[in-house]
């Protein structure tokens, strides 16, 4: 098969627009349904203006939590079936042309990282590649804008071995940059500029990323089989959690992610997201298209774009590009913020980043999904502030309830009373409708993974029991991650910014000093508000415990989760077992043994320049002159 036979059979994913159109259907009408239910409940009597803020915030929220639902059940079928998201068909290997001929670099952008674990993760992943051939290069290429001088100082020792310990594996290069324009988007940027014109594809790791040799070649395989794609994201996974915080986030990943990913890559289709890392691009159409520029104002919600990827990835599919997501591969993973103080302060560089996708929600020429992208982005985190806003403005109408006395005579000439009547029978089949929907998603992975291998978690019964532990845990830190992500936004959107400074993976048991002062001012707040709702409010005291609870338990849940101990001893009783843990990939098990950085050897070069131009792109109507009629005729299909 020639490479001309290959472009031939490309078939187009069937019903794109149909699958589209049917999802946003069944997202509108469950989420009408929620309106029209609670309107209901509000309306009796009228609707005051406190009913009416709390009925579009509702709104907002059970739109938000129906997509995943949605997403969850679609996934959930596709799984169970064995179809594949995009084609519909039984899943199969990509099949490249037979004189296909490729060049790919791994390439890791680093910022004062932790030498060794980077170090390790990419010896264990190049050491996994199956042998190279002509006809298929792979080399690597570590991109440093390190600052510290202590830390490029190890950079090089550490290369330089790697180089010698690789040379007969995967050719190693190692660049470090004195500027860090532009971020991990600017240190990609100089590579593609400087080096790019010698590779085809670049997979992009992370610092903690890790992908098995067979993975990488999947990804190639399909790149090449498709020259129309130019991006495919896999799905990381994270692995070698200890504490009890990253093993519950570790199991939820491994049961509930690729499920949830089928089913956003069914309607997503060939405008699917970027995630940054553990993903193959290519080389040319990157770089052609995906210059960024400064967004006009001042920080957090100017200057640079932070996260980059999702706008990397809509402005692929803006020039006409596929940008795809493989859900089916397990050889993907990541690491992971070990406990809630570092996993909060990630999450605060995200809020930034992804509330400047709001300016973007306009910008010409993208395609709808990738306008979906960056609002469910930005919803990701102001879901957790409308969440709080329903519970505050809830909380004050109950109290003006209980405080003010009803008047049933509303007018003096009115010879009977205007009884109040009580609210149609629909408050609980909401609130059951709602929780089914938040848990759906979670009861499904647990049975797919019930069918499929429930020996790589343990067993059936260690599932279930890890699943429900896992449940409790999330909703047990809810309240407190609400109260982090509020904080946030605010933050954001009042003008103050963050730095982004390389964050910890490490497992480390918090002490309680540091968890205490963290969590103080929500656990005061929830106490307070507690009381308050006890004392005047009972009834509605209890429907708030889940809220008010998660916040008087902040501090030790910060502390006992972090704990190595707890973690470890839940691994001895077979509990929140992965099978990254049950089965390990040689990958993972070659990444245990990181080599020591010694001496002052010097890495080799990095080959030669082969300079070329990255144009910044725009968001306005200019953008689409500068196109080639080609892709211009394709933008939107």
């Amino acid at each position: 098969m020639s490479a001309a036979d290959a472009r031939a059979i490309v078939a187009p994913i069937p019903f794109r627009r149909t699958r589209r159109v049917t999802f946003a259907l069944l997202v509108a009408a469950t989420t009408g349904l929620g309106l029209w239910t609670m309107f209901r409940i509000l309306h009796v009597g009228g609707l005051t203006p406190l009913e009416l803020a709390i009925l579009v915030l509702f709104t907002v929220t059970f739109g938000w939590i129906v997509i995943a639902f949605w997403s969850g059940i679609i996934g959930f079928v596709l799984s169970l079936t064995g179809r594949d998201p995009l084609s519909l068909a039984k899943a199969s290997p990509p099949r490249p042309p037979d004189d296909a001929r490729s060049c790919t670099a791994l390439v890791m952008p680093i910022h004062n990282e932790d030498v060794e674990r980077v170090s390790a993760g990419l010896e264990a992943t190049c050491r996994d590649l199956p042998p190279i051939t002509e006809a298929r290069r792979i080399e690597a290429f570590v991109l440093s804008d390190s600052t510290d001088a202590e830390i490029i100082a190890r950079e090089r020792t550490a290369m330089a071995a790697l180089q010698n310990r690789l040379a007969d594996h995967c050719q190693l290069h190692y660049r470090h940059r004195d500027s860090n324009a532009g971020r991990k988007a600017g240190n990609l940027g100089d590579f593609c500029q400087r080096w790019g014109r010698h590779y085809d594809f670049m997979l992009v790791l992370d610092a903690d990323s890790v992908m098995s040799g067979d993975t990488v070649h999947e990804l190639i395989a399909e790149m090449e089989a498709n020259p129309r794609l130019g991006l495919l994201q896999t799905v990381p996974i994270p692995v070698r959690q200890d504490s009890l915080f990253g093993r519950a986030n570790q199991f939820a990943a491994a049961v509930y992610s690729p499920m949830l990913a089928t089913g956003l890559s069914f309607w997503q289709s060939d405008a699917a997201n970027y995630f940054g890392h553990n993903a193959i691009i290519r080389v040319d159409a990157f770089t052609r298209h995906c210059g960024l520029p400064e967004l006009p104002g001042r920080p957090p919600l100017g200057g640079d774009i932070l996260s980059h990827d999702f706008v990397e990835a809509a402005l692929l599919r803006r020039a006409g590009w596929e940008v795809r997501m493989r859900t089916d591969l397990g050889g993907s993973f990541e690491e992971m913020p070990s406990h809630i103080l570092d996993y909060a302060k990630r999450d605060r560089r995200w809020v930034q980043g992804n509330l400047q996708h709001l300016r973007l929600l306009g910008g010409s020429g993208l395609h709808m999904i990738s306008r979906v992208h960056f609002l469910c982005g930005a919803l990701a985190y102001l879901s957790s502030l409308i969440w709080l806003a329903i519970l505050v403005v809830s909380t004050i109408d109950a109290l003006m309830r209980a405080l003010i006395d009803p008047n049933f005579f509303t007018s003096n000439a009115q010879l009977f009373p205007d009884w109040p009547i009580a609210p149609p029978n629909l408050i609980m089949p909401l609130l059951g409708g709602t929780l089914a929907m938040l848990l759906m998603p979670k009861v499904l992975g647990v049975c797919l993974a019930l069918r499929q291998y429930p020996a790589r978690y343990g067993g059936r019964a260690r599932l279930v029991t890890s699943a429900l532990l896992e449940a409790l845990f999330a909703m047990l830190i809810a309240p407190l991650m609400m109260v982090f992500h509020s904080r946030f936004v605010i933050e954001v959107l009042s003008g103050r910014t963050v730095a982004w400074n390389p964050q910890s993976r490490e497992g480390r048991a918090l002490p309680w000093r540091e968890a205490l002062r963290h969590t103080w001012p929500g656990t005061l707040a929830g106490a307070c508000w507690a009381w308050i709702t006890w004392w005047y409010a009972p009834t509605f005291f209890w429907w708030l415990t889940p809220v008010w609870l998660g916040l008087m338990l902040a501090a030790p849940l910060v502390r006992l989760s972090s704990s190595l101990t707890i973690g470890r001893r839940l691994r001895q009783y077979g509990l929140l077992l992965v099978p990254s843990e049950t089965v390990p990939p040689a990958v993972l098990r070659e990444l245990t043994r990181p080599t020591p950085v010694h001496g002052g050897a010097e890495p080799a070069s990095p080959p030669s320049e082969c300079p070329r131009d990255m144009p910044l792109q725009s968001f306005s109507r200019d953008w689409e002159r500068r196109l080639p009629t080609r892709r211009r005729e394709t933008i939107g299909k």
